[in-house]
Parts: structure tokens; C-alpha cells; sequence
């Protein structure tokens, strides 16, 4: 999915974490004005990273939804005996 820095593949989990952290320290405060716009940045990346895993993931559920379609020949298990 996305890539670090160091070229290893992020979870939805570890950045979602990550992103967490990142939102932390910019909450507390007491970072240069630097160390804030890079923490800001990773925020922006780690974010869209979470954004592409969730949008993966909500593909999926649709197209498996879509497959899951009603029985053509009404034979299906709610169809009655005869």
C-alpha cells in the first residue's frame, strides 16, 4: 500500500497509530515552528495513507456485496416447497 521513507509498507493499523502520535505532539505543543510543519506534513501523508486503506477496504465490501446477488431462478432457501 504506501510506502515509508525507509521504503517498508504501512498497515492501515500502524499508521492510523502513527498518526495518532503525530496528532499528539502538535496538541501539546512546545515545538519549533519547523518541527511542527514537518510533524503537520507526515499528519498530511500519514492521513492519506489511512484514507487509501479505508477506501481499499470499502471497495471490497461493494464488490463482494454486488456478487452476493438473489437467486435467478427463484429457487433460492426462501422459495416455497411445491
Amino acid at each position: 500500500m504506501a510506502r515509508t521513507d525507509e521504503g517498508t509498507t504501512l498497515g492501515y493499523e500502524q499508521a492510523r497509530d502513527e498518526l495518532i502520535e503525530v496528532v499528539r505532539r502538535l496538541e501539546a505543543g512546545g515545538t519549533s515552528l519547523e518541527d511542527s510543519l514537518a510533524l503537520w506534513e507526515r499528519g498530511e501523508e500519514l492521513a492519506k495513507v489511512c484514507r487509501r486503506w479505508l477506501e481499499g477496504a470499502r471497495a471490497r465490501l461493494d464488490a463482494s456485496l454486488a456478487d452476493e446477488s438473489p437467486e435467478e431462478d427463484g429457487g433460492g432457501a426462501d422459495a416455497p416447497l411445491t
